[in-house]
C-alpha cells in the first residue's frame, strides 16, 4: 500500500511539475476569446477543421473558458471531466485546463469541437462582457521540457464556425435561481460564423486543482406512476449530481419536464429546486438527454407528460465531485454513531465539487467562509483536497478589496450573508491547510491578504472590540452563529459580539504561530499582544461573574472562551460546569449550536477529553440532533435542524473531526503528520473503535477494544502514545493497555 502511495504521489508531484511550466506559459496562450448564438442561455458549439502531419512530439489542448466547456477530438470526448474548469472570479480570472491529445489526433484532416455553456459567467453575477460562454484555446505540439518549447497547431480566432448545440441554461445562477437546462433534440447545428470578442482585465491560469469527475451511477430504487403521465422517481438517497435519461420515441416537438427535489414531505409533495424541459426529435430512435453545464441536487425526480413508464435501466443520476481521494475511514461498535459519521462524509464528499465547498448545491451554491472554517478541519482528514484548497484560496485572493475587506464567500458573483467568522478564513483555512498536509506554500501565498484583511478589522475594532461593519455589493449582514436550534438567541448582540471577537483570538494565536513559521518574529510578538489584549477586554466585558456565564449563556458562548483561552485559570473548572449543567438543565443534553458553534464544541470537546458529553448529545434521537435527522429520513445533512430548507447542506459538518481525533486520538502535532498525539477517548457504552488515516508518510491505523489499544504507524511518523514516543523505521506496531 505505501509503495502505491509513493508511486501516486510521484505521479502528481510530475503533474504538478508539468503544470507549473504551463502556467508559465500561460500569458502566452495564443488564440483569441469567441463566441456564438449569444443570449437566452444556449449552449453553442464551436468547431474548426485541421490538418496535422505527423507529430514530433506531444500534442496538447490548452483550452481557457469563460464559463463551461467539454472539448471533442474527430467526435470523440476529450477527458473524462464535468463541470470544466473550476470555479474561479470570473470578472479577474478565467482558468485554463491542458488535456494531452496526442492519441486522438490522427496524421491528415481532423476535426476539433468545443461544446460551451455560461455557467456562472452571466451580466448578473461576473459582469460578463458577452451574453454567452466565452472560449479562448490553443493546439500546441509540445517539443521538449524546456520552457515555452513548442509548435503552434491551432489556436482560436474569427475562422471558426458556432452553432446552436439544442443546449439551453434555464437558471439565472443567482440564489435559488440555478434553473436546469432545456434540451432540444429537433435542433441540428446552422455553422455561421463566431464573434471575436476582447476580454480585458482578466488573468489567464493553469487550473489547479483535480477535474471534477463522476463517482458513481445510482438507479432508482423505485419508480412508481404519480398521476396521467407522471412519474415520480426516487433514488434512495440525494446526490449531487447529473440525470442521464433515455426516452422512448416521441412525436416531433414532444415535451417532457423532469423536476428535481432533495425532500418529499410528510404530504406526498415536493421540494422543487429546479427542473430539466426535453423536446423530442420525433425520429425513431430513443432521445438521450444529460446535464452538461448544470447540475441538480436531488433524491426524487418527478417527470411530467411522459405516456410510458421509464424503465430502470433508462435513467441514471451522475454524482459527481472534485477527483480528489478519500483518506480516512471510521468504524465503530455503535452503529448510530456509525450513520452520524457517514452522513456527514458523504454529505461533504457532494458539497466539495468544482474546485471549492459550497454551503448547499441547489439553492446557492457559494463557497462561504463559516461553512469552510466549519468543516475544513473534517474535510481535510476525510479528503485529500490540498489541490481544492489551492484553487479556492486563490478566489478568496481575488476577492479582496484595496482596502481590506472580504466578502463572506469567494468567488463572490453577488452578495451574501455571514460576518467575520466567514471572512477568517483567509487566516483559518491555510493554517488548516498547512497543518493537514505540511506544505509552508500556502502561508506564504496567503499572507499578505491576512495582513491586510486585519488592517480593516483594525477599523472597526471599538474600545477594544471588534463591533459591527457596513454591508459592501458583495456582502451583507453581521452574524455570530448561524442556523442554531429554534430557543437560542444567536442574533443577540451580545452573542455577536462574543462569537466575532472569540473567533479574531482564534485568529491572532494562528496568525502568531504562521508568522513563525514565515520566520516573521517581530509580526507574530505583534499577534501575540492583540491576542492578549483582546481575551482580557473580551472577558471583562462579556463575562457575567453573577451567573457563571459568557455572552448569553448559549453552548457557543460558553464553549469559545474556553477553546481560545480568555478564561482565566480561576474560573476554567466552574465555566465548564456551568456548560455541563446548562447542557443538561436547560437544553435536556442536546446539542443547540449553529454552524459556528459545532466545530467550536467540536474542538474544545476532542482537547479537553470531554467523550461522555459529546457522546450523550450525539446519541439524542428528538430534535434538535443528527439522529432526529436520520429518523426523519435524511442522508445527507440539513440546512437547519428542523429540515427548514435545504437537505444537503454544510452547516453542521464540522462534528466529524471528532470521529478521528477524539474517538482514534490521531491529533497531528507537527504539519503533514510527521509527529502525532494518539490518545483514544471512550465514552462510556461504546465498546469498540478502529480509524484509519492517511498521511503523507502512509496510513495510521488505531483500534481501541476496551483499554486495549493497537496502533499501526508508517516509516517517517513519530508517534506519541501515553507520553513514550515510537518512530517509525519502516512500518511499525504497537499494542498497549490504556
Amino acid at each position: 500500500m505505501n509503495s502505491q502511495l509513493r508511486i501516486l504521489r510521484y505521479m502528481c508531484l510530475v503533474s504538478l511539475l508539468w503544470l507549473t511550466a504551463l502556467a508559465a506559459c500561460a500569458d502566452a496562450l495564443a488564440g483569441e476569446y469567441i463566441g456564438a448564438v449569444p443570449g437566452d442561455g444556449r449552449s453553442p458549439l464551436l468547431r474548426r477543421q485541421f490538418t496535422v502531419d505527423r507529430l514530433k512530439g506531444r500534442a496538447l489542448l490548452r483550452v481557457n473558458s469563460l464559463g463551461y466547456h467539454e472539448a471533442y477530438i474527430n467526435g470523440v470526448k476529450v477527458g473524462d471531466g464535468v463541470l470544466m474548469p473550476a470555479v474561479s472570479q470570473l470578472n479577474k480570472r478565467s482558468l485554463i485546463v491542458t488535456y494531452d491529445v496526442t492519441k486522438m489526433l490522427r496524421r491528415g484532416s481532423n476535426e476539433i469541437m468545443l461544446w460551451t455553456g455560461s455557467g456562472w459567467y452571466k451580466p448578473a453575477t461576473f459582469g460578463a462582457v458577452y451574453n454567452g460562454p466565452l472560449v479562448k484555446a490553443e493546439l500546441v505540439e509540445e517539443h521538449s521540457s524546456k520552457k515555452c518549447d513548442h509548435k503552434l497547431l491551432l489556436c482560436t480566432d474569427g475562422s471558426w464556425e458556432g452553432a446552436w448545440s439544442g443546449y439551453c441554461d434555464l437558471g439565472t445562477w443567482a440564489p435559488h435561481g440555478f434553473g436546469g437546462e432545456r434540451i432540444d433534440a429537433r435542433v441540428m447545428p446552422q455553422w455561421q460564423p463566431v464573434d471575436v470578442v476582447k476580454v480585458e482585465g482578466v488573468e489567464a491560469t493553469e487550473m489547479a486543482c483535480e477535474p471534477c469527475r463522476v463517482q458513481e451511477e445510482l438507479s432508482p430504487v423505485s419508480i412508481v406512476a404519480d398521476g396521467e403521465g407522471r412519474w415520480v422517481v426516487d433514488f434512495g438517497r440525494v446526490v449531487n449530481g447529473l440525470l442521464d435519461i433515455s426516452l422512448p420515441a416521441l412525436p416531433e416537438g414532444h415535451t417532457t419536464t423532469a423536476s428535481f427535489s432533495d425532500v418529499r414531505r410528510d404530504d406526498g409533495s415536493f421540494s422543487m429546486a429546479s427542473r430539466n424541459v426535453y423536446i423530442s426529435s420525433g425520429r425513431k430512435e430513443v432521445d438521450r438527454f444529460t446535464n452538461r453545464f448544470n447540475h441538480h441536487v436531488f433524491r426524487y425526480v418527478v417527470i411530467d407528460s411522459l405516456p410510458v413508464m421509464p424503465r430502470k435501466e433508462d435513467i441514471k443520476a451522475l454524482r459527481m465531485r472534485t477527483d480528489y481521494r478519500r483518506t480516512a475511514t471510521f468504524q465503530s461498535s455503535d452503529d448510530e454513531l456509525n450513520s452520524i459519521h457517514d452522513m456527514v462524509a458523504y454529505t461533504l464528499e457532494n458539497l466539495a465539487f468544482d474546485g471549492y465547498m459550497v454551503d448547499c448545491a441547489n439553492f446557492e451554491r457559494l463557497g462561504y467562509g463559516g461553512d469552510g472554517n466549519a468543516s475544513t478541519l473534517t474535510l481535510q482528514i476525510l479528503f485529500d483536497v490540498e489541490r481544492l484548497y489551492d484553487n479556492w484560496l486563490m478566489a478568496w485572493r481575488d476577492v479582496i478589496h484595496d482596502d481590506g475587506a472580504l466578502p463572506h464567500t469567494a468567488p463572490a458573483p453577488y452578495k451574501a450573508g455571514g460576518g467575520p467568522y466567514w471572512c477568517s478564513f483567509i487566516v483559518q483555512a491555510p493554517w488548516r491547510t498547512y497543518m493537514s498536509y505540511g506544505n509552508v506554500e500556502v502561508l506564504r501565498q496567503n499572507y499578505p491578504a491576512m495582513k491586510r484583511w486585519l488592517e480593516y478589522v483594525d477599523r472597526y475594532t471599538v474600545d477594544g472590540l471588534l463591533k459591527k461593519w457596513p454591508e459592501m455589493n458583495d456582502r451583507w449582514w453581521y452574524l455570530g452563529d448561524w442556523a442554531a436550534p429554534d430557543g437560542v438567541d444567536v442574533m443577540s448582540e451580545e452573542s455577536i459580539d462574543l462569537v466575532n471577537n472569540c473567533a479574531m483570538c482564534q485568529v491572532y494565536l494562528q496568525l502568531e504561530q504562521i508568522a513563525r513559521v514565515l520566520g516573521r518574529e517581530a509580526d507574530a510578538m505583534d499577534y501575540r499582544q492583540r491576542y492578549d489584549r483582546l481575551a482580557a477586554v473580551v472577558n471583562d466585558c462579556l463575562y457575567h461573574a453573577e451567573q457563571g456565564i459568557y455572552g448569553t449563556g448559549s453552548q457557543v458562548d460558553m464553549v469559545y472562551p474556553m477553546l481560545v483561552g480568555i478564561v482565566p485559570d480561576s474560573l476554567k473548572t466552574s465555566v465548564r460546569d456551568q456548560l455541563i449543567a446548562r447542557t443538561r438543565e436547560v437544553y435536556n443534553s442536546h446539542l443547540t449550536t449553529g454552524l459556528v458553534g459545532v466545530p467550536v464544541l467540536t474542538e474544545w470537546a476532542t482537547l479537553n477529553g470531554e467523550a461522555d458529553w459529546m457522546y450523550g448529545m450525539l446519541k439524542q434521537h428528538s430534535y434538535p440532533g443528527y439522529l432526529y435527522m436520520i429518523d426523519n429520513g435524511a442522508t445527507a445533512t440539513w440546512e437547519h435542524w428542523d429540515g427548514r430548507r435545504s437537505f444537503m447542506h454544510n452547516c453542521f459538518n464540522g462534528i466529524g473531526s471528532w470521529f478521528y481525533q477524539a474517538l482514534g486520538g490521531i491529533v497531528p502535532l507537527e504539519p503533514g503528520y510527521g509527529r502525532v498525539r494518539i490518545e483514544p477517548q471512550m465514552p462510556k457504552g461504546l465498546e469498540w473503535v478502529k480509524v484509519t488515516q492517511e498521511t503523507r508518510h502512509g496510513k495510521i491505523t488505531v483500534e481501541r477494544h476496551g483499554n486495549q489499544l493497537r496502533v499501526e504507524i508508517p516509516k517517517g511518523i513519530t508517534a506519541v502514545i501515553k507520553g513514550k514516543e515510537y518512530t517509525a523505521g519502516k512500518k511499525h506496531r504497537i499494542r498497549t493497555t490504556l
